[in-house]
């Protein structure tokens, strides 16, 4: 059973209770991305939803999600080890 989700993951700059209750999915997410498996493949395994019957919602998922998976890789994951970000 997948963990419950939101239409839109969180764009904010900070950490969320949404991104500490979905740091596996983040990481499921990055990992799939990263070996070239297709968007409507991944949204069907993690998320639980037909593509096929719901494209755009199924899109807008996954695009928000991976956003923040990649988002929590490059500045959140400091922010839930207790580390300040490092600013640009």
């Amino acid at each position: 059973m997948t963990e419950p989700f939101d239409d839109i993951a969180p764009s904010s700059d900070a950490l969320t209770e949404y991104d500490r209750a979905h740091v596996r999915l983040y990481t499921r997410l990055l990992d799939a991305a990263a070996e070239g498996a297709a968007w409507q493949e991944i949204v069907a395994i993690l998320f639980g939803m037909d593509p096929g019957t719901e494209p755009d919602r199924s899109r807008q998922v996954y695009d928000s999600h991976l956003a923040r998976a990649r988002w929590m890789s490059e500045t959140g994951f400091r922010l839930l080890l207790g580390e300040r970000p490092i600013s640009n």
